[in-house]
């Protein structure tokens, strides 16, 4: 499976951008879509994702501020990013996968499916 993820961009801090990822020519067959995100430098780590049973999960340092989301064809997953922060800035990744536990759905390794990963830049 092919994932398209876009939307990223350069945006001030306090700003907000929506970032889309969906399957190349496709719906999602996968349960389980994530965003994670890697700044320069940094390890790749956790943002958000959704199970399509109906869990939802952020990491702490963007609840409050992000928002992931799927359509009801199951076409594309959102990740709605609003109060950006500079920090905030890396390349963003969204990926799939069918079997993923509670205990691990933050773990990058548990996913098999990958988009090509979308930039997000915020100025401060």
């Amino acid at each position: 499976v092919q994932l398209q993820a876009s939307g990223g961009g350069l945006v001030q801090a306090g700003g907000s951008l929506r970032l889309s990822c969906a399957p190349s020519g496709r719906t999602f067959a996968s349960t389980v879509v994530g965003w994670f995100r890697q700044a320069a430098g940094k390890e790749r780590e956790f943002v958000a994702a959704v199970r399509w049973s109906g869990g939802i999960y952020y990491a702490d340092s963007v609840k409050g501020r992000f928002t992931i989301s799927r359509d009801n064809g199951a076409k594309t997953v959102y990740l709605q990013m609003n109060s950006l922060k500079p920090e905030d800035t890396a390349v963003y990744y969204c990926a799939a996968d069918n079997a993923i536990g509670l205990a691990t759905i933050k773990f990058s390794r548990e996913y098999k499916y990958w988009g090509q990963g979308t930039q997000v830049t915020v100025s401060s």
